[in-house]
């Protein structure tokens, strides 16, 4: 399992382990299809947060919804609350449904940390890159200096999150030096004695 704060590169190592052949999922993307028109979250999320929060096609306005709950702990509580479940029905079929012969599969979960769940995954890896990094990064998303802070700050730090990390992999340098470290781990993995234990999440 991958995870790590905003704006670690967590993304660009999932597309790295892809290009390596390791199955990989995005939670982000399982949240983003349960919160869309049709999607098992999308009414609950209009009924908690107003048609308001919604485009003229039926669409949420993530940055809108994302300035509220990002300044609001209860309301991202209740998101999260609202999303999560489908997500982690998703990631369980999604293992489940991983050929025989897959050693495994590496699934990306930005809250792994921050919001409570049962599921228990062997190996954790976490992207980790320097504070003051991160916050450009974020603010390079479009962001106010003070809107990026609210987003780092509603997560764990990322120190407590590398020492509860498996594997951590750091992304302050180039993009090679990342690529590096993604196969570095990879070799690590395929060392493993029993491949059963990566393949995937259980419930506790």
């Amino acid at each position: 399992m991958l995870t790590g704060g905003i704006a670690t590169g967590k993304s660009y190592v999932l597309i790295r382990f892809a290009a390596a052949g390791v199955p990989t999922l995005d939670a982000d993307h399982l949240a983003h299809d349960a919160q869309a028109p049709g999607g098992p979250a999308w009414q609950a999320i209009r009924d908690s947060f107003g048609a308001e929060m919604f485009d003229e096609r039926g669409y949420l306005d993530r940055p809108k919804l994302g300035a509220l709950v990002f300044a609001d702990a209860q309301a991202l509580a209740t998101l999260n609350r609202l999303v999560h479940p489908h997500v982690r029905a998703a990631i369980t079929t999604w293992f489940a449904n991983l050929a025989p012969t897959t050693p495994f599969g590496i699934v990306a979960i930005p809250l792994f940390y921050e919001v409570p769940r049962t599921e228990v995954f062997d190996q954790i890896i976490v992207t980790a890159c320097d504070a003051s990094h991160q916050l450009a990064r974020v603010v390079a998303r479009g962001l106010t200096e003070q809107q990026a802070r609210l987003r780092i700050d509603a997560q764990l730090p990322t120190d407590v999150k590398v020492q509860r990390a498996d594997h951590v992999i750091w992304t302050d340098g180039s993009h090679a030096d990342t690529d590096r470290r993604v196969e570095d781990l990879c070799h690590a993995l395929s060392r493993v004695t029993s491949w059963a234990e990566l393949r995937g999440p259980q419930d506790t």
